[in-house]
């Protein structure tokens, strides 16, 4: 793991390139099936190439936000940026937001964190109030992993658009140690 995750990207890029989308489907599923953590990766990175078939996207949603490894969950946040990319950020709104939804706390963080740095992806960029509205739904959620990653997307928005960001935190009710906690993340970078 010295090189993060480029080794496994690397080769499941070279292999879906180079190879027939269902000969990947059969070569991911087999690879996630694997107990080493480092197989699992490259398969959760095919899946994200094949992400635009809908029995992916909801194995990657509610299986592969099961998985225990949280490197297997950082290349799921991976997979759902490169299912957004393929899709179009505006027309996969409906799905980003019932992901954000969803009751597994994994799958809500791919979001929050797949998607990070929100305003440099086409659509938030020119949308940067879509963004912030909809991770800013997330500050008092039941999970600190989804609230850090919460709190560090919006600070990564506040070096953009502070103004926006600014507004957005004065609004909120600092009464619960969930919000004060994606406050103090989130503000680090504005006065």
């Amino acid at each position: 793991m010295e090189n993060g995750f480029k080794e496994e990207e690397k080769r499941a890029l070279n292999d879906y390139k180079s190879n027939d989308k269902e000969y990947i489907k059969k070569l991911a599923f087999l690879a996630y099936k694997s107990h080493t953590y480092q197989v699992r990766m490259y398969g959760v990175f095919l899946f994200g190439y094949l992400s635009e078939q809908n029995d992916i996207l909801a194995f990657m949603r509610d299986e592969v936000s099961k998985d225990d490894n949280w490197r297997v969950q950082e290349v799921l946040a991976k997979a759902f940026d490169e299912f957004c990319k393929k899709t179009g950020y505006e027309k996969a709104l409906p799905i980003i937001d019932e992901w954000l939804e969803n009751n597994n706390s994994n799958t809500r963080r791919a979001v929050t964190e797949g998607l990070r740095i929100w305003t440099s992806r086409p659509y938030f960029k020119d949308n940067p109030n879509e963004a912030i509205r909809r991770i800013a739904n997330l500050k008092e959620d039941a999970s600190e992993y989804v609230r850090k990653s919460v709190g560090n997307a919006l600070r990564d928005i506040s070096k953009k658009f502070p103004e926006l960001i600014k507004v957005e935190l004065n609004n909120w009710k600092l009464e619960s140690k969930e919000i004060n906690q994606v406050y103090k993340l989130a503000s680090k970078l504005i006065s």
